[in-house]
């Protein structure tokens, strides 16, 4: 449905539930209270309704039905218009969740737009409706009570937040290779967050200065005070989730670069080894390859070679062996090849 819960209160009680749009103007008018409607996307022709009837300006009639808008508070005349980006923390997938609200705020009336699941507005009206003293206190109290829904349904996001970014510590030391995927995802959404929070300490900051000037009930700043600290707390926690991030992705950087250099370092020594290896085998190929060159000059079938007909021939050419072969074996032995 696209009108999700439509009434009208006087004096903070619940006076008329119209069923259609129209209705609402109509009860609205007789009794002279506070209209309250709820729609979950509606098409062009209900918002233009609605724009009709309260005099909507047209640049933020144009944002609602654009959507996809950044968090923002606007005042045109006596008419706020406030865009949230409340979110949930999916625990099945372990992601978050964004959505977006539009709020049109006037003198009489109060018109939420939801463009997704979350906030839990029913839960908002139910509250008010519990505390008439409250809501007697105008448009201003709904908005209140909204900005306080989006601001608590924050925490448990920030408790899934937290408890990925555990996990990722967890998993900085296993090796894993999806854990730099994971850290880049996390970092994406707790951005997303900063988007969505961060905006909010101004938009209540900008409300609390002109609570004098529009003349907001005293009682109503106090709770406007409580939800501003509340989210500045949850500002800070999402900022340190960004610095835990970054910290974490500089921690996988370092590791990744030990890795490296532990497995060149192992291939050095490979390679070390094997030209070690290769020295050893060369060396002892030359020593062996010296006698060898002696024993084939002198077994050539040449006629005139006179040491053949030495008398001292065969010991002089076993000695030339034997000292090549030494020598060799010595400078060899001197370069630490053998």
């Amino acid at each position: 449905m696209t009108i999700v819960d439509n009434a009208v209160y006087v004096g903070g009680v619940r006076a008329a539930t119209p069923d259609t749009l129209d209705s609402t103007y109509e009860a609205l008018r007789a009794r002279q209270g506070m209209a309250w409607i709820g729609l979950y996307r509606p098409d062009r022709g209900e918002i233009d309704s609605v724009a009709d009837e309260f005099a909507l300006h047209h640049l933020a009639v144009e944002d609602t039905i654009t959507a996809h808008q950044r968090a923002k508070l606007e005042r045109y005349d006596n008419i706020l218009f406030v865009v949230l980006r409340p979110a949930r923390y999916l625990d099945d997938v372990e992601k978050v969740e964004f959505g977006e609200l539009h709020v049109f705020v006037g003198p009489d009336f109060v018109v939420t737009i939801r463009h997704a699941e979350s906030p839990n507005l029913a839960m908002v009206r139910h509250r008010m409706e519990q505390a008439p003293k409250l809501l007697c206190l105008g448009p201003e109290a709904v908005l209140y009570a909204i900005l306080d829904q989006v601001v608590d349904e924050y925490e448990p996001v920030i408790a899934g937040l937290e408890n990925d970014i555990d996990e990722i510590e967890d998993q900085l030391f296993t090796g894993q290779e999806s854990v730099a995927r994971r850290i880049y995802d996390l970092s994406s959404e707790v951005i997303e967050f900063q988007r969505a929070t961060h905006p909010l300490v101004g938009m209540l900051e900008a409300l609390q200065r002109g609570s004098e000037k529009y003349h907001v009930d005293l009682e109503l700043q106090r709770h406007l005070r409580d939800v501003h600290d509340h989210t500045i707390r949850i500002c800070e926690r999402a900022d340190s989730f960004r610095a835990h991030l970054q910290t974490a992705l500089t921690v996988h950087a370092t590791l990744v670069g030990q890795q490296q250099n532990e497995e060149m370092h192992h291939l050095t020594e490979a390679s070390l080894a094997q030209s070690e290896e290769v020295k050893k085998i060369s060396a002892w190929a030359a020593i062996l390859f010296a006698p060898t060159l002696v024993g084939t000059i002198y077994g050539m079938n040449f006629d005139h070679m006179p040491e053949l007909h030495w008398a001292t021939g065969y010991p002089l050419a076993l000695a030339l062996m034997l000292i090549t072969s030494i020598t060799l074996y010595t400078v060899f032995k001197r370069q630490r090849w053998l």
